[in-house]
């Protein structure tokens, strides 16, 4: 699907097939960036190509470049849609998976009776190089095929890849043994074939290389076939993400109940959710009341309880009573597809690293052909028999495999963002990795960030002979009529703790001071101090001191009145969330400063901070919405770099400011479009996880790069020596991808901090 983006430029993601190296796909990238108005990313472990273009070039043009240049390209089905069509991962898998692993079990069953008789004088009977050839011809022509086929198709246009490096070397190793069989003595009847496994130079005895074509190709293919299905279960997570919505939903059309596909439902559409079932899509409780199960979206096992007015997100599950809802986004507008698109985004990305690393990988193939010729030169030239000499070249041509190096980063981030999206944790793209590393302050916007944004009825005190219930009761009743956000939660603080409220009578607002009217026969007053001077009343002295106390820590005290005496006094704040503290104290683990950013006065300020374990010089207080930034700004000029936490439109400057932005999912779109990180659920500590789960996967492809480097660097003056067996370079390659694929899968073990 095209899309435009904020430039005005439109953006397509391309599906490309026959890449089998990261070499493939540094070519597709440099051709598709030649053109102009275009701008292409080509990643191999996701085989997917995101493209921004101008309005001259159209998606036509780019999938003929990408087929001119030997590969195919196709705009890919919405994964959603391949599953409502009944056909799963699992058999897609299998689909792609099946060519490779006939090639892969003909070329093992062949190559291992090769393989032992080249290795075990004992089996080497009158005739046994030609049932060797016999054996071989077959893995060397239809199982490596792929490989000479990509080797052919990239020669065509000038190009080489790691195919053309394994078809080159076991082509070479074959002809070789022919022309020895055929033209030399090789054929003779008792020919014996001596064969270490060892890291030795050749001494030139044996004179054919039908162990190691064969050999080659079937740890060639094995790695293949074992990076293949690595690579698909990396991006498991995603898939299992997407798949995650119902597929058909109850509408209701008047009185009647009507079933219809997902992808029918449209906006305004009210449908009916049963215990038990998904809600199809993103929505507004109209009517029933239940706790849905948000887990698989949030990673918070706690249902959570809905009633009419509150919204529901699609692939939620209903674990309680019947819901009717009213659709308010479907889609790809919905949460659900919104998560699966910034997680296919992030995995479409490369880290700085990994640009290098595809830079190396373009040149790297004609280097090493370069290398293996001049090893062959050089020891033909120092009087080596040619036979050591061929040993050493081929050794040279199988060992140079990329890669290892082209998988590094994709592999690491399919799974890193795949595992964190099963978290509730969306990262953004790899550059956001980067910034991870480097964060050394953390600033957390105080509203709905380290506190719910909401009042909270947070203590009662009575004075003597007064009974708590009574209180809640005189006060909860008559605040409930009123609208103000003070007065509603001193009334659900009351029904919470009460149960049902009586009805006032003569209820009357009392502007700036409170209300007043009559509950169950007695005269009430809830508001300011001034209101109950005016009927003549004063607070006992106790009362007096813990309504000071209250405002000093930065809550609302609340008066309560009745009778013509004063008898409570109410603590109503926006409450700091249960598990903030906890938050603050592993982001102190982690090597943050935690800092509180507000627009409350500084008591209210410094008591947060006071609760969650935050430094008071560390409390930047009454500071305006618009004045975030530069704040954020002012700390980065210290030399500091800043992460930022916050959920608010008035936070997504700040956001998109700092070095690490971290939006909560319950906030706005501004701000979730403004962060490098979102955190879907409300929860702080979430936010310490998000920086764990990016430093894991960055250092996880930081060590994948490493051991990439290091065992070409390492293994390239070996087979260039003479000291490596090219069958031993084969297995050794192979496995080299197959190392850097099972590190990456590491990563699906990551754990939050309290599990």
């Amino acid at each position: 699907m095209t899309t435009t983006t904020t430039s005005g430029a439109a953006e397509v993601e391309l599906a490309i097939g026959g890449m089998t190296c990261a070499s493939c796909a540094a070519r597709i990238e440099k051709k598709l960036n030649r053109m102009d108005g275009v701008e292409a990313t080509v990643n191999y472990a996701t085989e997917k190509a995101k493209v921004t273009f101008r309005e001259d070039v159209t998606v036509a043009d780019l999938i003929a470049t990408v087929e001119a240049t030997g590969y195919t390209a196709r705009e890919p089905r919405p994964a959603r849609t391949e599953a409502e069509s009944g056909t799963g991962a699992a058999a897609t898998e299998a689909d792609e998976l099946l060519p490779l692993r006939q090639r892969l079990v003909t070329a093992v069953a062949l190559a291992v009776p090769v393989i032992a008789m080249a290795m075990v004088p004992a089996l080497q009977f009158e005739y046994w190089q030609w049932l060797s050839l016999t054996l071989t011809a077959p893995v060397v022509t239809y199982a490596a095929w792929p490989f000479h086929k990509a080797a052919w198709t990239n020669a065509r246009h000038g190009a080489a890849t790691m195919d053309t490096l394994v078809s080159v070397g076991t082509s070479a190793a074959f002809l070789w043994s022919l022309w020895a069989l055929f033209f030399g003595s090789a054929g003779m009847p008792g020919m014996t074939h001596s064969f270490e496994l060892t890291i030795a130079r050749s001494d030139g005895a044996g004179n054919i290389y039908l162990e190691a074509a064969a050999g080659v190709t079937a740890f060639i293919l094995a790695g293949r076939y074992f990076e293949a299905r690595s690579k698909r279960r990396a991006g498991a997570a995603l898939k299992a993400l997407l798949e995650l919505g119902a597929k058909e939903v109850t509408v209701l059309r008047g009185e009647r109940e009507e079933l219809v596909p997902v992808a029918e439902l449209q906006v305004g559409d009210r449908f009916l959710v049963r215990p038990g079932e998904k809600v199809a899509t993103d929505g507004t409780v109209v009517e029933g009341s239940s706790a849905v199960d948000a887990s698989m979206l949030t990673g918070e096992s706690m249902p959570v309880e809905v009633a009419a007015g509150d919204a529901v997100t699609g692939a939620t599950l209903n674990a309680g009573g019947r819901l009717v809802v009213q659709a308010t986004r479907v889609g790809a507008d919905t949460q659900l597809a919104r998560m699966a698109k910034m997680v296919e985004d992030a995995q479409n990305g490369k880290a700085a690293a990994q640009r290098l690393a595809d830079r190396i990988s373009a040149v790297f193939v004609p280097v090493v052909i370069v290398l293996a010729i001049a090893t062959l030169g050089f020891w033909l030239a120092s009087g080596a028999s040619p036979t050591a000499a061929f040993t050493a070249a081929v050794a040279v041509l199988i060992i140079a495999c990329p890669c290892a190096l082209g998988l590094a980063t994709p592999t690491a981030l399919m799974v890193g963002t795949g595992r964190g999206a099963q978290l509730g944790i969306l990262i953004k793209g790899p550059e956001v990795l980067e910034s991870t590393r480097k964060v050394d302050t953390i600033v957390l916007d105080k509203t709905g960030t380290v506190t719910t944004g909401r009042m909270t009825l947070l203590a009662v005190h009575t004075a003597a002979g007064t009974d708590e219930k009574d209180a809640l009761r005189l006060a909860g009743a008559l605040e409930h009529s009123s609208e103000h956000p003070v007065a509603q939660a001193v009334a659900a603080g009351a029904t919470a703790r009460v149960g049902t409220l009586p009805a006032p009578e003569d209820f009357a607002n009392v502007p700036g001071l409170g209300v007043q009217g009559v509950v169950e026969g007695h005269a009430v007053l809830v508001g300011r101090e001034q209101l109950l001077a005016e009927w003549a009343m004063s607070l006992p002295d106790d009362l007096k001191r813990k309504k000071t106390a209250a405002e000093a820590a930065g809550r609302t005290a609340i008066a309560v009145a009745w009778d013509g005496e004063a008898r409570a006094v109410l603590e109503v704040a926006d409450a700091v969330k249960e598990t903030s503290p906890e938050a603050i104290r592993r982001m102190r683990a982690l090597g943050l400063t935690p800092m509180l950013l507000t627009g409350d006065n500084r008591a209210v300020a410094e008591a947060v901070a006071a609760e969650v374990g935050i430094a008071p010089e560390h409390v930047i207080a009454e500071v305006l919405p618009q004045d975030k930034v530069d704040v954020v700004k002012r700390l980065q000029g210290e030399g500091r770099s800043v992460a930022m936490v916050g959920d608010g439109v008035n936070d997504a400057a700040a956001l998109a400011q700092a070095d690490l932005g971290l939006a909560m999912g319950t906030g706005t779109d501004a701000a979730i479009e403004a962060g490098d990180l979102t955190l879907v659920r409300g929860d702080l500590r979430v936010a310490a996880d998000a920086i764990r789960l990016a430093r894991r996967t960055l250092g996880t492809i930081r060590s994948n790069l490493f051991w990439a480097f290091v065992y070409n660097v390492a293994a390239l003056p070996l087979a260039a020596a003479g000291l490596l067996n090219p069958m031993i370079a084969g297995a050794a390659m192979a496995f080299s991808s197959v190392f850097v694929v099972g590190n990456s899968l590491r990563l699906r073990r990551f754990q939050p901090a309290d599990r």
